[in-house]
């Protein structure tokens, strides 16, 4: 049961790579002003936050590390030369976001992470969930500042507040308050409209996730443009759908779990169908859910 979820695990990814790979001549940055000193950037990885001015550039995560160059020159667009950011903040360790880390890091960029990121990227992790092994990280992409539960930085006329969550998607993840703008970058902790990754093996727990997500609810508002790790821009309604579905769908498999099904017999609402169409399909959700319990 553990294999077949591992092989379909392991495809969705080669799959996502091999996408990446393919249109490695021609990558592309998609960039999009927010509020204020923000801009929102979209590449084939992880979403990119972008506070651009004054006291210079200042990235949320950094995607896939071929795309770092394309991310180079969506910066010179908006900020002009150099385009290069004084500090780069990671909301996990996982490779689709902090892929350009090594670029950034060797154009004197300092690096921020919880303290359980530098842990992970300094070591070698194996994601059994994708039957993948992932190397230590070069020097020059390890978070150079790290902490514990939280950090504040004043830039471009804003605070931003970098809150760790717990036992959520991993156990290093962060998520960035920019207070002033009322921009919130989740990381992956939202998958909009979609089936989340919990990287169980790496500390994650869909139970902690969910409890995560429903603090964060508690910190936003109407107003808040909220940036998901994975998806277009959202809203507060947007994450309140997705906090019923994370509670909705975990009781329905805790349920069919004390019946005595198995994880191929469980098959959840249809009103969660569409969900399972992107990088996490349906059967890949309920494993997770399973193995949290």
């Amino acid at each position: 049961m553990k294999n077949l979820c591992h092989i379909a695990l392991a495809s969705l990814l080669l799959a996502a790579t091999a996408n990446a790979d393919s249109g490695a001549e021609a990558l592309s940055v998609q960039t999009k002003p927010l509020k204020g000193a923000l801009y929102f950037m979209q590449g084939k990885g992880g979403n990119v936050v972008a506070s651009v001015g004054a006291d210079g550039i200042l990235i949320i995560d950094d995607d896939y590390t071929e795309y770092a160059p394309a991310y180079h020159t969506a910066l010179q667009a908006v900020a002009g030369q150099p385009g290069l950011p004084r500090f780069v903040i990671n909301t996990h360790w996982h490779f689709d976001h902090t892929g350009g880390n090594a670029y950034w890091g060797e154009r004197d960029a300092v690096i921020l992470a919880q303290e359980n990121v530098y842990q992970r990227m300094s070591t070698r992790q194996e994601m059994k969930a994708f039957d993948r092994v992932v190397e230590p990280s070069p020097a020059a992409a390890l978070p150079v500042v790290t902490y514990a539960d939280s950090l504040t930085l004043r830039f471009n006329g804003d605070r931003l507040e970098v809150r760790h969550f717990p036992t959520g998607h991993t156990d290093g993840d962060s998520v960035v308050f920019f207070t002033a703008e009322n921009v919130v970058h989740m990381g992956d902790h939202f998958f909009k409209d979609r089936f989340p990754f919990v990287d169980i093996g790496s500390g994650g727990n869909v139970l902690g996730y969910t409890a995560n997500v429903a603090a964060i609810l508690d910190l936003v508002n109407d107003a808040t443009i909220i940036v998901p790790g994975h998806g277009g821009l959202a809203d507060k309604a947007d994450l309140q759908r997705y906090h019923r579905m994370l509670v909705s769908t975990t009781a329905q498999v805790q349920a069919a779990l004390e019946q005595g099904l198995s994880l191929e017999q469980i098959s959840l609402d249809p009103e969660w169908a569409d969900w399972g169409q992107g990088f996490i399909n349906e059967q890949a959700w309920i494993s997770f859910i399973a193995g949290s319990l």
